[in-house]
């Protein structure tokens, strides 16, 4: 018996009985607060900082939204910001890093809203918080890390290839039109021009000479030769990492809520955190990634071009696809 065939007129009856409702797949639902640690006292919001950092809103086939982690995080640290029980903050992150764009907007609004709240930041680094996931720690008042941490990745980063040599072997020709001799620098097609190569290396540095700004900023301890001799792109394990001064502890994640809870000078607390509605929260290791999307086994929801454009990145490992 072909058992394919045999369930199509089950597969027909049940789509003429039910009713979808695509609308609920178009819609972002707002978060929600969940208590996942302590019955009393002020409250202390983990904020999760999970995946590659972009602003880069995604969607499915269907029209199914996910907002990007910068805009997830704005979006959790307005609800903070408005609550008058929130006595501090705790940025779990589990992140290689992302975009340079990204990752400073989201320092930037970690720093906005110190100032706006003056709440203690503690940031702890759950797995991987290399590159631009250090760069968002450098906005807390001090950085945890899990005993198993990789962290560092102090860097900026271009990816290219060269593909000039297979073209020739095909026949394949370059035919590029451009305003100026600059226009096309970094293309696959040819090989990069010396000068082209400078130029570029110079935005790099620019854009890795803000980076050290931000972790000298974020670890006054250490001189300035000192972080720049640490930034030169090598990942850190957690006790490496404490040795050198970019992190201020190794603990684990119950441990790092209780700092958070002493800086912020309570008794006793509740710990919460924001998600939508759909997401699974009920502890502390419960997670509330920003690329959930909702749980329907279909194919055609599966997001498409998830393959990081070309770019300047704070990220380690640099080939790494979206999640």
């Amino acid at each position: 018996m072909n058992l394919r065939w045999s369930f199509a007129p089950l597969a027909i009856l049940c789509l003429a009985a039910c009713t979808i409702d695509l609308g609920s797949l178009t819609r972002v639902e707002p978060l929600v607060e969940s208590r996942v640690r302590g019955d009393a006292g002020p409250k202390l919001v983990m904020l999760e900082i999970e995946g590659v950092i972009t602003d880069f809103e995604k969607r499915s086939r269907l029209g199914s939204t996910r907002p990007s982690p910068v805009a997830r995080a704005r979006e959790a640290l307005e609800l903070a910001a408005r609550d008058d029980k929130v006595a501090g903050l705790v940025l779990r992150i589990q992140s290689p890093g992302g975009t340079v764009a990204a990752s400073e907007t989201l320092y930037h609004e970690l720093m906005m809203w110190k100032q706006e709240t003056n709440l203690p930041v503690v940031a702890y680094m759950q797995g991987i918080a290399a590159s631009g996931g250090y760069y968002v720690a450098m906005a807390a008042d001090r950085v945890i890390a899990h005993p198993s941490t990789v962290t560092g990745s102090i860097g900026v980063i271009m990816t290219g290839v060269n593909v000039s040599a297979l073209m020739q072997r095909f026949g394949v020709e370059d035919q590029t039109l451009k305003s100026g001799e600059f226009k096309d620098a970094g293309s696959p097609l040819r090989p990069m021009r010396d000068e082209e190569r400078a130029q570029l290396q110079s935005v790099i540095d620019d854009f890795h000479g803000r980076f050290i700004e931000v972790v000298d900023s974020g670890r006054p301890e250490l001189d300035g030769v000192t972080v720049r001799v640490l930034a030169d792109g090598r990942i850190f394990s957690a006790k490496q990492a404490l040795e050198a001064g970019l992190i201020d502890q190794i603990a684990h994640l119950d441990e790092a809520l209780d700092e958070a809870q002493k800086m912020a000078g309570i008794p006793e607390s509740q710990v919460v955190v924001y998600h939508r509605a759909s997401e699974y929260q009920n502890n502390i290791y419960s997670r509330t990634p920003s690329t959930s999307v909702p749980m329907v086994d279909i194919d055609v929801l599966t997001f498409a071009n998830d393959r990081l454009p070309t770019g300047f990145y704070y990220l380690w490992p640099p080939a790494i696809d979206l999640p």
